[in-house]
Parts: structure tokens; C-alpha cells; sequence
């Protein structure tokens, strides 16, 4: 019983790294997409959320089976439910992903109201992040986990930047860059998200191996 639990613990983890691949793929896509306004791209990122969506729904069905079949505890339990969390997280980056690729498609046919500086640094940030906390995850590593928690901030204060000078310098003084405006305000605001689930990701991470609560505790981090 034991070895056959063992190999389903393993493709359980195999299932997870499929899923990690395929949602890095669709943030760089969605993110290549906005940089060069790239349609065809955008609606790539879009159809091929199905698949994505699938593979979730796969890892929570393969999860609510193995604590059904096996009744597991400690380590493996933790380990099942994380898995079934960080598919979650890792199925609403995607969803980001589509939301960046729906805002391009707005965006492409017009000029953009400015040139974009600290957007790209927080999709950079973004895809670090999710990168991290996915290593994090392969590899048991809690420090790594521990570094995209941390940089966190880093993106809300990305975020708040790009809002500032998009409302007060263009916005405000033009209502009819509106438009224009609040896709990139959107875009922003789907990056943090993006980050806010690799963050997400690394706290489960590091309750799955020291069975250390971090959400909410900031100060256990130190």
C-alpha cells in the first residue's frame, strides 16, 4: 500500500510541474504580448486557458482521491492539500494572464497614452515571482520561499506608481485618455494579482515543509 501511495504522491507532484510549466509559458506570453501589442499572441494566451483549467480541475479531483483512498497525515497530508491550493493559485495567474491578453487586445488598435516604463518592471517582478515560488516548491527550498514573500511590497508599490501617474499626470488633466488610461490601470492591477498568488504560493510552501503558518505573520519570517 505504501509503494503505491508513494508513486501517486509522485504524480501528483508531476501533475503540479506540468500545470507550473504551462501557466509560466502563459504569463510570458500574455506579457510579450503587451510589449509589443501583439494580438495573435493575446489570443493565443486566451484559448489556451481551457487546457489550463483542466489540468486544475485533474489535480483536485487526484487530491480529494488520495485522502479519500489513503486517509493520509502529517507531511503527506499537508503536502496533498498544498498541492490542491497552489493548482488554485497557480489556475487564477492564468486567469491573470488572460485578462493582460484581453487588455492588449483593447490597447493594439490605438496609440498608447505613454510609453511604458514601470509596467514592464512589474511584469518582470511578476514573472520572478512565480518562477521563485514554483522553484520554491520543486525544490523544498523555504528561503526562496521566504525572498518572493518579502518582495511583495516591492510590487504593491510598482502598482501604486503606475496608478499615481496614470490619474494624476493623464487622467485628471485629460478625461479623454480615460480609456486609455484604464486599461493600463488594469494591466497593473492584474500584475499585482499575479503576484499576490506567487506570494500566495511560497506561504504554502513553507507550511508544507515546517508546518509554519506565514499569512498573516510576517513577524515568523524573520
Amino acid at each position: 500500500m505504501t509503494r503505491y501511495f508513494d508513486e501517486e504522491l509522485l504524480e501528483l507532484n508531476k501533475k503540479i510541474l506540468q500545470m507550473s510549466a504551462e501557466v509560466e509559458e502563459s504569463i510570458g506570453k500574455s506579457i510579450k504580448a503587451l510589449r509589443e501589442l501583439n494580438k495573435a499572441m493575446a489570443q493565443e494566451v486566451i484559448h489556451y486557458d481551457d487546457t489550463i483549467d483542466r489540468m486544475d480541475l485533474e489535480i483536485e479531483e487526484k487530491c480529494l482521491s488520495l485522502i479519500a483512498l489513503y486517509q493520509p497525515a502529517a507531511a503527506d497530508l499537508r503536502f496533498i492539500v498544498m498541492c490542491m491550493k497552489i493548482a488554485t493559485d497557480l489556475e487564477r495567474i492564468a486567469d491573470l494572464s488572460v485578462d493582460i491578453a484581453q487588455r492588449v487586445l483593447e490597447m493594439a488598435d490605438q496609440p498608447l497614452l505613454k510609453p511604458l516604463i514601470d509596467i514592464p518592471k512589474l511584469a518582470t517582478l511578476a514573472q520572478n515571482m512565480v518562477k521563485d515560488a514554483i522553484n520554491s516548491f520543486v525544490n523544498k527550498d523555504t528561503e526562496l520561499a521566504k525572498a518572493v514573500i518579502l518582495r511583495d511590497n516591492e510590487a504593491d508599490e510598482l502598482r501604486n506608481l503606475v496608478q499615481s501617474e496614470l490619474i494624476n499626470d493623464y487622467m485628471s488633466k485629460d478625461p479623454t485618455t480615460a480609456p486609455r488610461g484604464v486599461a493600463l490601470l488594469l494591466v497593473a492591477r492584474h500584475l499585482e494579482r499575479i503576484c499576490d498568488h506567487a506570494t500566495n504560493i511560497a506561504e504554502n510552501v513553507i507550511y508544507m515543509v515546517k508546518a509554519l503558518q506565514v499569512r498573516h505573520h510576517p513577524e515568523s519570517l524573520k
